[in-house]
């Protein structure tokens, strides 16, 4: 009997899960709807990608010049500031070139000053070649040319009278005489006037000489200078120190070791200056513009930050690439291409947490 009366049960649940079922199906889907309208109504103006990474600047330090490693003040991963010491390089050898240099300088200008004297010397010795001495041999000259003017007037003027024999024949000797010693005194009134004016000539030649003596001795003044003005700088170089703030990494070089300039050292990450390069598909930058709202999403930790667009690159990244694609061998495969999109976060969600260039995240850009 009591089999009997339990045997309409099962049929009753059915029932009682069909009512359920269709509860759920007349709720239910106005909510999903709902949440999918929800879901449209908030991603209808936002494109995003998972292809971002964290991107900022790597700032290799090398060396300036040839040395000895002294020694290496820095470990990996090390934070530094701008301007404390990374590498000192052994100084010694530099240092004794400058003091070379430095000798070298003395003894220039010592030469300068010589060269001064030796120019004020001949410069004195021209003034008074070409003063006193020379003006007066142009006034015994002038002299002495009046002088021979006057004695051949006066020969041509008491020859008619010798030919007449108005004047005696010693009288006329008389007159030639005074004229040929007029003439000669002349001559030699030339001939001084002449080797005053060459030596004044030499005296200027020499003046020149002094000049360029003492113009090739300030050259080497210059040249003594600039070679110590470059020794201070590579002294200074064997000090290597920290351009900007970061973080120290792949340090290659140890204490002892030579080194070459030029030669990488280690490198410095300012992790506060970095941004996100997102690689976004190019059919989603049809409204992507710079200075739009942006939501980066680290997946170190899941953290959502703020930032902006803040330009979009002049190519994809495919064509920058080292071997891009050639189209025209006959290959030809449409795929849909990736434009890097740089991101800037803003700086007070900077502050939040610190990134790390290479690091993944998710990128949304606000196109509204």
């Amino acid at each position: 009997m009591n089999q009997d009366a339990s045997a309409p049960m099962p049929a009753e649940e059915p029932a009682a899960n069909g009512s359920r079922a269709l509860l759920a199906l007349k709720f239910g889907t106005p909510a999903v709807l709902l949440i999918a309208a929800g879901m449209w109504f908030y991603s209808r103006n936002r494109v995003s990608t998972d292809d971002a990474q964290v991107d900022g600047h790597l700032v290799p330090i090398s060396c300036r010049v040839y040395g000895t490693v002294d020694k290496v003040l820095v470990e990996d991963n090390q934070a530094v500031k701008a301007g404390d010491p990374l590498v000192a390089v052994d100084p010694r050898d530099i240092q004794a070139k400058l003091d070379q240099a430095k000798a070298a300088l003395a003894q220039a200008r010592a030469q300068v000053e010589g060269a001064k004297a030796d120019l004020e010397r001949a410069g004195v010795a021209f003034q008074q070649a070409r003063g006193s001495d020379l003006e007066t041999a142009k006034a015994k000259l002038d002299s002495k040319k009046a002088s021979l003017d006057k004695a051949k007037t006066d020969l041509q003027r008491m020859k008619p009278l010798a030919e007449r024999e108005e004047i005696s024949a010693l009288q006329f000797d008389g007159f030639r005489t005074q004229a040929e010693v007029a003439d000669g005194e002349y001559r030699e009134a030339q001939q001084k006037l002449g080797s005053l004016q060459r030596e004044a000539d030499i005296r200027k030649v020499a003046v020149g000489a002094a000049g360029a003596r003492l113009a090739s001795a300030q050259a080497q003044v210059d040249q003594a200078r600039a070679s110590q003005e470059g020794l201070e700088l590579q002294l200074g170089y064997t000090q290597i120190l920290a351009p900007v703030d970061g973080v120290v990494t792949r340090k290659f070089v140890e204490a002892g070791q030579t080194i070459q300039p030029g030669q990488g050292l280690l490198t410095l990450i300012p992790l506060h200056q970095t941004w996100v390069t997102a690689n976004f598909k190019e059919t989603q930058l049809a409204k992507v513009k710079a200075g739009q709202e942006a939501e980066i999403k680290v997946d170190m930790n899941g953290l959502v930050l703020k930032g902006h667009v803040d330009s979009i690159a002049g190519s994809t990244g495919s064509r920058m690439s080292l071997l891009p694609p050639e189209n025209a061998v006959g290959n030809f495969v449409k795929v849909v291409q990736r434009i890097p999109v740089k991101i800037r976060i803003d700086e007070a969600e900077a502050q939040k947490v610190i990134l790390r260039p290479g690091m993944n995240v998710e990128a949304t850009v606000i196109v509204k």
